[in-house]
């Protein structure tokens, strides 16, 4: 039976963190509160916990999720590399709403799904997701709903969706974003707006202008999920 924990009490909290740790360890996933919207995750280097996010959101191997990361230094332990202009950005935007997507590790012995060789990263600023992603490392982390529904803005409706797939919940309150993140990638010369989010183009540009990096010419915003 799943558990749920209320994170907005410092004991609740506590024994919540405790709990999702362990969760994560044994290879279950875990519903936990980010500065959008809730998500669903495990640890990256579980596939089979990875298969079961994707399962418990009705999710094909074509849609893998993000990594969410406890520090934008653990990046670069991830990437194969980073470019100056993703830099700009993280140094910007994390923690943030920024998801940015890198050329992967190619010696990570991980399976996320059909990446193609990439890995889209975030650090989120959440207080409750980084205290359990320091403990746990790198997570893979989608949106707390099942596919073709809205993300999830509290517990309540994350666990109407997911239900007993998930081993525990924990409750940070409701969403203080309803947006999710905003999406750029970064593996190739300039950076190529894959989705408008939390984050505007105007707010990628001011970052990248500030940051004296090149841009690219066309952004292409999409409207994936």
């Amino acid at each position: 039976m799943s558990e749920r924990y209320d994170c907005t009490d410092p004991t609740g909290r506590a024994d919540g963190l405790a709990a999702a740790g362990a969760a994560v360890r044994r290879g279950e996933i875990v519903v936990l509160p980010t500065d959008t919207v809730y998500g669903v995750g495990c640890d990256a280097f579980d596939a089979n916990a990875v298969a079961a996010v994707l399962a418990a959101k009705g999710r094909g191997r074509d849609m893998p999720p993000p990594v969410l990361l406890p520090t934008a230094r653990t990046a670069h332990g991830l990437a194969a590399q980073v470019p100056g202009y993703a830099e700009t950005l993280m140094e910007r935007f994390w923690p943030g709403p920024l998801t940015v997507i890198l050329e992967a590790q190619s010696s990570l012995h991980w399976d996320l799904g059909d990446t193609n060789g990439t890995v889209a990263l975030r650090v989120p600023d959440n207080p409750i997701a980084l205290e359990l992603l320091g403990d746990i490392g790198p997570m893979a982390v989608t949106s707390a709903n099942t596919t073709g529904d809205p993300a999830a803005r509290s517990l309540d409706e994350a666990h109407q969706m997911l239900g007993e797939s998930v081993a525990v919940y924990l409750d940070g309150g409701p969403s203080m974003d309803s947006a999710p993140s905003t999406i750029v990638d970064c593996t190739g010369e300039f950076p190529v707006t894959l989705r408008l989010g939390a984050l505007s183009q105007d707010d990628i540009d001011a970052a990248l202008a500030a940051g004296r990096e090149p841009q690219s010419p066309e952004h292409h915003p999409g409207s994936t999920s």
